[in-house]
């Protein structure tokens, strides 16, 4: 019976390696050439990075192939994976729209095309046999202009039927120079109804406090309970839930081993902050979510207690979960 909500979750990191080395094998790219042995592709894919910035170009490889043509394959492996080994019942799946349209064209046909990318992905995800709840989570870039990054929060506004909030991402080294801008963008989306995360506070160049009003849910912000624990309780008046993605701080060099994670769970515990518990990029670390709380169980980080917890807060805190009690308590109230 799949029981997890998985919250944060790129599709841009989200193809487990072996799918991903074998469509690369079957188009003939460069780095099937490069990395003609799967043993070695998983080495180069999965392999620790020494910044946050460097960790990200690989969503770039996998966006680049991730296209109008390609993405109901990507989308309905990622999905049948999620449901049957993952026992995952609900899924945010997050992208930057943008990122996977021609970029031969310019700006404006670009943006005229996003629309039938989150559709494309929407359809593919709608799999009968494998009936999990789908959303999907638009996200801005710090990379991207402007006028790009609003007609990404437009496009929200328009499907609420397939998307379920807004996101902030990219490189957090590059929030400082635009922040009036994201400040605003938020609070058009806030505004008009839209749910709102954000990647903030997951490393030292990322924490921007003047962020932290307008977001629903924080994407990571693990640097918020480690260095700035006085920020938790206004955390907790509003609400707000840290979304927690373990092997993530590992392979970007932002912790030295997940024992650092034990203050960020026994400080939110302290003062009333939820922590949902995701994957970020299931497959560049190839460890899916229910890897990601045994990891931290069995080295001591967290207890069956504390699992449930996060569990069940990975739904009440969900933009679109339609119930309002997590699968867990649904099944009680049956027995």
């Amino acid at each position: 019976m799949p029981l997890h909500a998985e919250l944060h979750r790129h599709l841009g990191g989200a193809i487990v390696p072996r799918i991903f080395w074998r469509f690369l094998i079957r188009h003939n790219h460069p780095l099937a050439k490069q990395y003609p042995d799967y043993e070695d592709f998983e080495a180069f894919y999965t392999r620790p990075h020494t910044s946050l910035t460097d960790y990200l170009d690989l969503h770039t490889l996998v966006e680049s192939v991730q296209n109008r043509q390609t993405l109901p394959y990507f989308v309905s492996k990622l999905v049948r994976g999620a449901y049957i080994f993952e026992s995952i019942t609900y899924l945010e799946l997050r992208h930057t729209p943008f990122y996977r349209t021609d970029p031969s064209l310019d700006i404006p046909a670009r943006l005229g095309r996003m629309q039938e990318v989150v559709e494309l992905i929407a359809e593919a995800g709608a799999m009968p046999d494998y009936p999990l709840l789908m959303r999907q989570i638009l996200c801005m870039h710090s990379r991207l202009p402007y006028e790009v990054n609003r007609a990404i929060v437009d496009l929200a506004i328009r499907l609420p039927q397939y998307v379920c909030g807004i996101d902030l991402a990219g490189p957090d080294a590059l929030y400082q120079d635009n922040l009036h801008e994201f400040i605003e963008i938020f609070r058009y989306a806030r505004d008009a109804g839209i749910k709102t995360t954000g990647h903030l506070y997951e490393t030292g160049s990322g924490c921007h406090p003047e962020l932290l009003p307008y977001l629903c849910r924080i994407g990571h912000g693990i640097q918020i309970p480690l260095r700035y624990p006085e920020l938790l309780p206004g955390l907790a008046e509003r609400g707000q839930c840290l979304e927690v993605c373990p092997t993530t701080y590992l392979k970007t060099g932002t912790l030295r081993t997940l024992d650092d994670l034990r203050l960020v769970f026994e400080r939110c515990e302290a003062e009333g902050v939820d922590i949902a518990i995701c994957t970020d990029n299931a497959g560049l670390h190839n460890v899916r979510l229910s890897w990601e709380y045994e990891n931290l169980l069995t080295q001591d980080i967290i207890d069956f207690r504390r699992i449930l917890a996060c569990q069940d807060a990975a739904f009440r805190h969900a933009f679109a979960w339609p119930h309002s009690r997590p699968p867990r308590e649904l099944l009680a109230s049956l027995a």
